[in-house]
């Protein structure tokens, strides 16, 4: 019988065919059936030590020899820096896992022309997450700040259902603060790729009201609650993700 791994790469491989079919929103019978797959993974799955699990110290993913990152958000008994696990990645879909440390911050970042399918693994993690509120064309600056429509900014705690942001909807541009010592998968559909014009942009949120000065620039919105406006920004210097041995099954492509 296939690991639950190797079923989610099978149903990644049928579901999602071609690569220019990849940028499309899925349709509903191939996210049905990646997410029901998702939502049966566990740690265990996926290589992670149910020992390792109960102590509040390893979470299965510690790395002594990693120093810490200068100015990170990590609480002092952490530090290891976020770490990525690398199970499978191909032109038209990703397969990884982020772990992070009690604290630790993804910064708000988008998934241009992507689907994201996010499945916590353990632990609890706060997500932010956003929509613009219109979409950018041909004329509008990337750079300038941008209104956004908030659509989540809740803790989630695991087990707990896969979630899943599309290209213009479900929360693109989200950040992750981890509440507790925490993992999550990820499967990207397609993968970013800068070549293809799928590069990651971060981003710093700033309430509706405090933006733009000008009041013949503000977007008429019916109420301010749930608002912000998003400006692109660099990379934080202390943002830092390292590469880690991912020691689950391995999946036969």
């Amino acid at each position: 019988m296939p690991t639950v791994v190797q079923r989610l790469y099978q149903a990644c491989n049928e579901s999602f065919p071609s690569s220019s079919a990849a940028t499309a929103v899925p349709s509903p019978r191939a996210i049905h059936r990646v997410r029901s797959v998702l939502d049966t993974i566990k740690p265990v799955d996926v290589g992670f030590n149910e020992e390792l699990l109960e102590d509040d110290y390893g979470y299965g993913f510690s790395q002594p020899n990693l120093q810490r990152v200068p100015h990170s958000p990590v609480v002092d008994h952490w530090e290891e820096p976020i770490t990525y696990l690398h199970i499978y990645e191909c032109d038209r879909f990703s397969i990884g896992i982020f772990c992070l440390p009690m604290s630790a911050v993804i910064p708000f970042h988008d998934h241009p022309r992507m689907t994201v399918f996010s499945k916590l693994l353990f632990g609890s993690m706060h997500i932010k997450a956003y929509d613009w509120v219109y979409p950018m064309d041909a004329e509008t600056n990337p750079l300038q700040v941008r209104l956004a429509k908030l659509k989540i900014d809740n803790d989630f705690t695991a087990p707990c259902d896969t979630t899943i942001l599309y290209p213009t909807s479900g929360g693109n541009i989200h950040s992750f603060q981890a509440v507790t010592p925490c993992a999550v998968l990820d499967v990207l559909v397609p993968p970013y790729s800068d070549t293809a014009g799928r590069s990651c942009t971060y981003y710093c949120d700033y309430p509706y009201a405090s933006l733009p000065d000008d009041e013949n620039t503000v977007p008429h919105v019916d109420s301010d609650r749930g608002y912000a406006w998003l400006e692109e920004t660099e990379k934080r210097d202390d943002f830092i993700v390292e590469g880690a041995q991912y020691k689950g099954p391995l999946i036969e492509a």
